[in-house]
């Protein structure tokens, strides 16, 4: 039982309901554990001080929420794990791309129900600096909204019209570092002793280099080093990400309070979700990679137990692009577990689906998932196909090693397959951060042109092009249908290729990234009522696909998954599972070619028992010929016990 849980519980026996006392009620149930996560983190002979501060800071914070707020809180506290719901589905954007502005944005809420979307995580729009700005990632405020996207008032406007039409809104919580003209870093800059104490400022290189033995580059080719010179100050800063970001010293318990006191005015703005950026490297310590410690942890946890109190109906999404095996710690271990994260990328198997792709195979995506240990019941995924971001190839090299293939090697296969190095490759991808000395390097490109769409269109050939829609849907039924949040890249909806504009724009020339950011093209969106375009084909299987999600609470995430081997190797086969009359099968082919597997043991499933049953994919009954079930390539069937 998780915090969560233990609120609703204690809520309920004392039957407790005005919000003030309950949020007594949630302070004095959390209390032991915010306690034990801040002195694990700040000694109590040290600190004591700053615990009481940080007790007379929360209830202040708790008198900033919004009443319709309050009461949204406590109604999700009552309907527990409220975002394991098969209702849910998902689309991140950038605003810019998307329609122009946050009024732009609103006026699409009908395009969202249209399709069945509703959660939109967008992406930053506080104000940041001119030029490059990590995407919006390095920030000048947490609050402010950039001229460009409108004004907090239309931000509140957009917030309080999602709630009316039920649309849950994730931001981001930039939480490592600020820009370098972040008022703390303006301050710093100045020589206020307070701010430098805000950052990892060094005034000499003793210490930078002592760090730099061992912490590995983010970014090589554009920010190599994880310190940049000052000579306003004189100082060196520890910027891990890029020189114009620096990264919050939360060895110092200000910086947290700080930070919190950022967090819950965010949140106060009508965030349902809160990403929380690279998380992973929220901790630094000497002589360590500083990512994944165990301080970091403890840091999360507390900054989330913290919140919990003031605004529990608010959750954190862990953006932590990293092994399965550590992926999973931040759902919380111990004391901790199930109080740490509620939600987290799944990019292993956004990963693992990238490889099968390109090797035809599931022997390496069975052998993941298998390893992966369980989360915690309260606690679920994102499952995406693509985001903002890059494709990475962090593989387990030994399950590499398993299936016969050799880890460097199968990288650059990865990396030629996708990036356009092999001539018969349908894969449309650019390298990004691509270092010749050790040969690693990731994945940029759209969903649609990494499938082959682009190269299709480009070719005429009508095989490759069904090929290529088949791909598309292939991949996005999977995670609609997998256990998890499913999450839209916006564009892929409709089968956008790359927008190679970027490379003509000096802000976003050297950063590939931006082939796989491109503008909603509104103009493809009006012709979606011809069913002969691929857009078309794309567009309303992914709708109905939803629909059919949305109608099957089986599918909602209650840790009811069970993968299933099929005998062939070419194929994906994962049920979803109520209770012994209710389940869903899913059934995908990843080759190129036709294949068959013996639908007798599908019977033994429950399935089969009245007949052929019925694809809920293509709503056709399908054909089993001689016992054997065969798919098309890169066909997905979806059955039902029935």
């Amino acid at each position: 039982m998780n915090q969560a849980a233990l609120h609703k519980l204690v809520s309920n026996r004392l039957n407790v309901k005005t919000p003030k006392a309950l949020f007594d009620l949630r302070l004095s149930t959390n209390l032991s554990l915010i306690q034990q996560l801040f002195f694990s983190l700040y000694p109590v002979d040290k600190h004591s001080k700053d615990f009481d501060k940080l007790l007379k800071l929360l209830p202040k914070l708790y008198a900033l929420r919004p009443d319709e707020l309050q009461r949204q809180d406590l109604e999700r506290l009552e309907a527990e794990s409220w975002y394991q719901n098969e209702n849910i589905v998902g689309m991140q954007l950038y605003v810019e791309n998307f329609n122009k502005d946050l009024k732009g944005l609103h006026k699409k809420i009908s395009y969202f129900k249209d399709l069945g979307v509703n959660f939109i995580h967008i992406m930053p729009i506080t104000t940041r600096p001119k030029g490059e700005s990590d995407g919006g990632y390095a920030v000048n405020s947490y609050l402010k909204v950039d001229k460009k996207y409108g004004s907090q008032e239309d931000l509140l406007k957009l917030t309080s019209a999602f709630r009316k039409h039920g649309i849950l809104l994730m931001l981001d919580f930039v939480v490592n570092h600020t820009s370098d003209e972040y008022p703390w870093a303006k301050k710093a800059k100045k020589g206020e002793q307070k701010y430098l104490d805000y950052y990892y400022t060094f005034e000499d290189r003793t210490i930078p280099d002592a760090f730099e033995k061992v912490l590995p580059e983010v970014f090589p080719e554009t920010s190599p080093g994880n310190f940049t010179y000052i000579p306003e100050m004189d100082r060196w800063v520890m910027t891990v990400f890029n020189s114009y970001q620096w990264d919050l010293n939360y060895t110092n318990p200000e910086v947290f309070m700080a930070m919190l006191t950022n967090l819950v005015k965010m949140v106060n703005l009508g965030v349902d979700v809160v990403r929380f950026d690279a998380l992973a490297f929220l901790w630094k310590k000497i002589g360590t990679i500083s990512q994944n410690l165990p301080e970091a942890h403890n840091l999360v946890s507390l900054f989330r137990m913290c919140l919990q109190v003031v605004a529990p109906g608010t959750i954190f999404l862990a953006e932590a692009i990293v092994a399965p095996k550590d992926i999973i710690k931040y759902f919380g271990e111990g004391p901790k577990l199930g109080n740490e994260c509620e939600v987290a990328y799944n990019a292993s198997l956004m990963a693992l689906l990238w490889n099968s792709i390109a090797t035809k195979k599931t022997g390496l995506l069975y052998k993941s998932l298998t390893e992966v240990p369980a989360k915690p019941k309260e606690c679920t995924w994102i499952n995406y196909i693509r985001c903002h971001d890059d494709i990475g190839l962090g593989y387990d090299d030994s399950f590499i090693r398993e299936m016969g293939w050799n880890p460097q090697q199968h990288r650059k296969f990865l990396l030629d397959y996708y990036c356009q190095r092999l001539d018969w490759s349908p894969a449309k991808g650019l390298l990004f951060m691509y270092n010749p000395k050790t040969g690693d390097g990731r994945i940029t490109g759209s969903a649609a042109s990494l499938l082959g769409l682009e190269s299709a269109l480009e070719s005429g050939h009508k095989d490759l092009l069904e090929n290529a829609i088949s791909k598309i849907n292939l991949l996005h039924g999977i995670i609609l249908s997998f256990g998890g949040i499913p999450m839209i890249y916006a564009g892929d909806e409709i089968a956008t290729l790359n927008d190679y504009s970027y490379s003509k724009d000096s802000s976003k020339s050297g950063d590939s990234r931006w082939v796989n950011r491109p503008q909603q093209d509104w103009s493809v969106v009006k012709k979606l009522g011809n069913g002969d375009l691929p857009q078309s084909k794309v567009y309303h299987t992914l709708k109905h696909l939803i629909s059919v999600r949305k109608a099957n609470p089986v599918l909602a995430d209650t840790n009811n998954l069970v993968l299933h081997q099929s005998g062939n190797s070419h194929m994906l086969v994962f049920e979803r599972t109520q209770d012994a009359k209710k389940g869903i099968i899913v059934i995908c082919n990843f080759d190129e070619n036709p294949q068959v597997i013996d639908s007798g043991w599908l019977m033994k499933l429950g399935y089969f028992t009245k007949g052929n049953p019925k694809d809920l994919v293509t709503d056709k009954k399908i054909d089993v010929k001689s016992g054997l079930l065969e798919l098309q390539p890169y066909q997905m069937i979806w059955l039902k016990k029935s």
